[in-house]
């Protein structure tokens, strides 16, 4: 019997996007627009970094498993501490719903090229995973609940979806729900929630407050705090009950906590952070597709570009890394036609466009 499981072995493990020293040294370049790991050109909210510094005195004491962090979501969105889960990033508890509630004759469900992140945590369980098409770059919710049989345990939707940055809306998720078993999980990956949450048609999870559903949020993303890694989720008590005995006791770490309460006591960051946002999707989706780059309708921080081939995609990208625009190619996600471009600065976003032409036209 081998040491490493073949479900383990086969895995390839998450690689995250170029760092901003390795596109340095490689090309020899200054100036670089890191535009690959949707992450906040504006950096931290200041606020958070300060609750952060004011923490650290503390450190010789054990964190207390988020348990702030929890009381002061429970009371901003009505709920009882019960509901909620705080862990290391939205992953950190993904990672913890796959090994709370996956069994070994049960199957997990989702579209094709899911979230790297949760592809690689579902797949290290070793039980069945299966996928649907997209359909226009969309998630197809009716393809999804005709997909579900007797072993579907979990289901796995991400809205505002990364990489495409489309969503399903309320419509379409009422119609899908009615399909959905009680026993089957759907977790509702909110990543990017705050980017799309003022669309009317967008299914805020909170407002579905089904015993089924587990909705995740994460500060890494318009709260600028991915480095921290603090994330916290919402689910039926009796749900969250279970997940506390799988999850490390004391994470997430006391500095991180601290920069989340900060971090929502922020509005005025949130609030330009939100704005730069929505001038830079409008600003590089229009110059890319006046480029002749097939865009896809975004409601999160990044743009998917779908290029000709996997072989065009792979050129544009070098062709992007020698003028210091770092992007992110989608292959290991499943896609690789096509590149995910962060927003950035306004500045940011101008050398991504310049880049972007003279690499098409090379």
């Amino acid at each position: 019997m081998p040491l490493v499981p073949p479900y383990i072995e086969s895995l390839r493990p998450y690689e995250a996007g170029r760092t901003l020293e390795s596109v340095r040294k490689q090309y020899g370049l200054t100036r670089i627009a890191k535009l690959a790991s949707n992450e906040n050109p504006l950096g931290a909210s200041p606020k958070a970094v300060e609750a952060m510094a004011r923490s650290l005195t503390g450190l010789n004491l054990y964190p207390n498993g988020g348990l702030d962090l929890r009381e002061v979501l429970a009371a901003a969105f009505e709920l009882k501490v019960d509901n909620v889960i705080a862990g290391s990033g939205s992953e950190g508890i993904m990672s913890n719903i796959i090994r709370t509630f996956l069994g070994d004759e049960d199957e997990v469900l989702t579209t094709e090229a899911a979230f790297i992140g949760f592809q690689v945590l579902a797949r290290s369980r070793g039980v069945t995973y299966r996928t649907v098409p997209y359909r226009d770059w969309h998630y197809d919710l009716a393809a999804l609940a005709k997909a579900i049989n007797a072993h579907t345990k979990i289901i796995y939707l991400a809205n505002p979806n990364n990489p495409t940055g489309t969503i399903f809306t309320r419509h379409q998720f009422d119609e899908f729900y009615k399909h959905v078993p009680e026993r089957v999980l759907i977790i509702l990956d909110e990543a990017y929630f705050e980017y799309a949450k003022d669309n009317p048609r967008y299914p805020d999870s909170m407002q579905y407050r089904y015993d089924n559903v587990i909705t995740l949020r994460t500060f890494s993303k318009v709260y600028g705090l991915a480095g921290a890694r603090i994330g916290y989720g919402f689910a039926h008590e009796e749900l969250i009950r279970n997940l506390l005995k799988v999850k490390l006791p004391f994470e997430p770490s006391t500095p991180a906590q601290a920069a989340g309460i900060a971090a929502l006591a922020d509005p005025e960051f949130l609030h330009r952070s939100l704005e730069l946002n929505a001038r830079g999707l409008r600003f590089l989706a229009q110059g890319l597709r006046e480029a002749g780059v097939t865009v896809v309708p975004s409601e999160a921080n990044f743009l998917m570009t779908v290029l000709p081939s996997e072989s065009e995609a792979a050129r544009v990208c070098e062709a992007l890394l020698a003028q210091g625009i770092i992007v992110r190619p989608l292959r290991a996600f499943g896609l690789p036609q096509c590149l995910r471009v962060s927003t950035g600065t306004d500045d940011d976003n101008r050398l991504c466009l310049d880049a972007f032409q003279k690499s098409l036209r090379s």
